[in-house]
């Protein structure tokens, strides 16, 4: 897990490549899920926050570009 003032450090293209990664890796664990080969259901959890939390911090680094 990613904290967030690691992804804060990073430019809006490397957040960006980060959100495509987390939300492929979100649609395998869901898949994982349906098909019955998951173990364990608590990283969709934690890779949905991650998700949210890269929204996060990319919409706040676009309103200050557009405040600036």
């Amino acid at each position: 897990m990613t904290k967030a003032r690691d992804i804060r450090t990073k430019t809006p293209d490397e957040l960006v490549g980060l959100l495509l990664d987390l939300t492929k890796e979100r649609f395998n664990l869901r898949f994982q899920r349906a098909t019955g080969q998951q173990e364990g259901t608590a990283r969709i959890r934690l890779v949905r926050r991650e998700i949210a939390r890269v929204k996060t911090i990319l919409a706040e680094k676009q309103r200050s570009v557009v405040q600036s």
